[in-house]
């Protein structure tokens, strides 16, 4: 398998996983929107990643390694890498306290 397949088929993941958010948006489970949605757009990074020929991490937050990166990308991909990369950021952050909660955060309410 090539690194353009697997970009593809990670971003096939990304996309069919959108369907999800919508359902769990209807039944009001947010802390499951967001560590979806961070999911989502993970997918989304390793398969830029893949698609300029780096081997994504095994890591959640990629989008340092976009920025640090961005002249491999087409110039409409290069345009967004500054913003999907605070997204990335601030999806991760949020991922943690909507997956374990905290003392004054419970995830199901």
């Amino acid at each position: 398998m090539t690194n353009s397949s697997l970009a593809v088929s990670y971003l096939k993941k990304a996309t069919d996983r959108l369907t999800i958010l919508r359902v769990l948006q209807q039944k009001k489970a947010y802390s499951d929107v967001v560590r979806e949605a961070q999911e989502i757009v993970e997918l989304a990074l390793k398969g830029m990643l893949r698609q300029a020929g780096l081997e994504p991490p095994k890591w959640h937050d990629v989008g340092s390694l976009l920025i640090e990166h961005q002249g491999r990308f087409e110039p409409r991909a290069r345009r967004r890498v500054a913003r999907v990369a605070q997204a990335s950021e601030w999806l991760r952050a949020e991922r943690e306290l909507s997956f374990y909660g905290d003392v004054d955060f419970i995830p199901a309410e």
